[in-house]
């Protein structure tokens, strides 16, 4: 059904990196959302108040507030396509997270307006009338949650959206939710228990921990986190498929919002070929970043000088030396620099975030390492911080 809508309603639907087509995937979306926890809120609440049971309503408030959420949900990708500016000049894609963002505060306030109402409940039971008609409404609508679930999930994963993923999410939650509901009015039935409040409060804690789950996912890309170790690798796939060029180091990827990617990269080139020559390299693989990944890549040229003999076992001495440290990924950079006393090693550590050598000890190390190999060469080395993670 999923692919149906998609293959009726978005021209190209395929194309998913177009961001024409993502905006396309987003409104649809929502559009659907807003449609089926509509009707899904209309027939819970008219069962709800046959019903008299406080934990049906409270679910039908759920779906009205899942169907605020794809309004939300919308403007958020309308507002996110909206070209870039003077004021904003790597675009409003990041207004996408916003929609994210204020759609998991709703759903912690009204899981916490439903919790005071399900403990009212509990303190003032009432018994609820069953009826076929209350089951079965209920089975369609945990039918229908479940396919708004795997749509949104799978509209999610197609152009790599982290809001509609959220909301397949929450509407795979309200299937847990709505089951409670059912199985209350079943045992109240069966054994005249009136549990109908309790599962009410399980539901509205259920729904905050939901929404609390959402604001941490949504927050990670607006504080800056790391990029997908895939794309990482792709990036680097890339650069290093390339004739010419010899290693690549200090990858920063920015995002800016779903298809609003900014990255830069160092990468080494021979010293000895012509510096148009590399420039050209460098240049072609900018394109071929933005052409296969639609990242906008700034790519700075390193020369390595490859026919200096003291290059390669000082690569195996500071690449011995740094392996069994917890934290430090690699060194890069290395140049050899003589003079008429003595000569410089110059080169850059990189260190993961969580690295727990201090630099101090690193360089100590390294320092004796170099001077074991020949006491004239002096180090400099440089400190840098690693912003991508791999698997």
């Amino acid at each position: 059904m999923g692919n149906f809508l998609f293959k009726k309603f978005i021209k190209n639907y395929e194309d998913v990196k177009n961001p024409q087509v993502r905006d396309s995937y987003g409104k649809l979306a929502g559009i659907v959302g807003i449609v089926s926890n509509l009707l899904l809120c209309l027939m819970k609440m008219l069962v709800g108040f046959i019903s008299g049971s406080i934990a049906i309503v409270a679910d039908a408030v759920n779906n009205l507030a899942d169907a605020s959420s794809s309004v939300i949900t919308l403007a958020g990708f309308k507002l996110a396509a909206m070209p870039e500016d003077e004021e904003h000049p790597y675009g409003h894609a990041r207004i996408e997270y916003i929609a994210g963002m204020v759609v998991s505060l709703i759903i912690i306030v009204v899981g916490v307006e439903l919790g005071k109402s399900s403990f009212d409940k509990i303190l003032h039971p009432e018994p609820l009338e069953f009826s076929i008609s209350v089951v079965i409404v209920l089975l369609l609508a945990i039918g229908i949650k479940i396919w708004q679930a795997m749509f949104n999930v799978s509209a999610g994963k197609k152009i790599n959206s982290l809001t509609l993923i959220a909301t397949g999410t929450d509407s795979r939650n309200d299937v847990i939710a709505t089951s409670a509901v059912l199985i209350s009015i079943i045992i109240g039935q069966i054994f005249q228990i009136q549990i109908d409040g309790y599962m009410g409060v399980l539901v509205a804690l259920f729904i905050i921990w939901s929404g609390i789950s959402l604001v941490r996912e949504t927050i990670s890309p607006l504080l800056g986190e790391a990029p997908d170790p895939e794309l990482v690798k792709e990036i680097e796939d890339i650069a290093m498929s390339y004739d010419g060029v010899i290693g690549i180091h200090d990858l920063v990827v920015h995002n800016y919002g779903p298809g609003k990617i900014f990255a830069s990269i160092h990468i080494e080139v021979d010293s000895a070929v012509d510096v148009m020559i590399s420039h050209d390299l460098v240049d072609n693989i900018e394109c071929r970043l933005q052409k296969d990944l639609n990242i906008f890549a700034t790519a700075h040229m390193d020369p390595v000088n490859l026919c200096d003999p003291n290059r390669e076992p000082l690569s195996h001495i500071i690449s011995d030396a740094i392996s069994d440290l917890d934290g430090v990924l690699n060194f890069h950079d290395l140049r050899i620099v003589p003079g008429p006393t003595h000569t410089n090693v110059v080169f850059d550590v990189a260190l993961s975030p969580d690295c727990k050598i201090s630099k101090e000890e690193i360089t100590d190390l390294l320092c004796s390492k170099i001077s074991e190999y020949n006491p004239a060469f002096f180090y400099v080395i440089s400190y840098d911080m690693s912003y991508v993670q791999k698997n």
